[in-house]
């Protein structure tokens, strides 16, 4: 599956931890790493080092520089291990997100990430949408959109113009809900820099 571009990802109204402190530095660090390393022609072991980070999950990584959004990136469906995940959408966040240019060395060594973790994806009835918790997804004949949990809290929509610009997103009109496109909905645990402090080699 290719990168998919996203909504920047902000903090969400958290739900429950599923990760512990540790695992979310090791993650952050992850990131980081991953993104060092193809700047400075190295290669970095991406075999996870737990069963938890084994797990294939979707995620979407976030990078910020000097507060502003310096790329994301993300796998939506589960293919691939969580920990494999976030090195590879870290990397296409800083390299191929088409809105900006590469990330520099330079840069990199300032960088702040953003993690959203992905729980698995599930079909979902318009009115059980919770807006804050649930990212949407729509998909109808090939098109698929995505938005994120926080989205739709930082633009202050309502949860009918949330799944409308999630039908946008798709390129699909924005009642394609109601006429055969598919509703799914997930939840995403986020965490980053700012609120783990983790930094190589600090």
């Amino acid at each position: 599956m290719l990168p998919q571009p996203e909504e920047h990802a902000a903090s969400s109204p958290a739900t429950h931890d599923e990760f512990t402190r540790e695992e979310r530095v090791t993650l952050l660090n992850l990131a980081h790493e991953s993104i060092l390393s193809a700047l400075e022609h190295r290669e970095v072991s991406l075999d996870p080092p737990s069963p938890h980070f084994s797990e294939p999950r979707g995620a979407f990584t976030t990078l910020y520089l000097q507060r502003q959004l310096r790329g994301c990136v993300g796998y939506v469906l589960p293919v691939i291990s969580l920990y494999r995940t976030v090195a590879e959408t870290a990397r296409a966040a800083a390299f191929e997100d088409t809105r900006f240019a590469p990330v520099t060395l330079a840069e990199a060594r300032s960088l702040e990430v953003s993690l959203s973790i992905l729980s698995p994806l599930r079909v979902i009835k318009p009115e059980e949408v919770e807006l804050g918790l649930h990212g949407l997804v729509v998909s109808y004949g090939g098109r698929r959109g995505l938005l994120l949990p926080q989205v739709p809290v930082e633009h202050g929509w309502d949860r009918l113009t949330f799944i409308e610009q999630t039908c946008q997103k798709a390129g699909l009109p924005r009642d394609a809900w109601k006429n055969g496109a598919t509703l799914e909905a997930f939840t995403a645990e986020v965490f980053g820099d700012a609120s783990e402090v983790a930094r190589p080699g600090e």
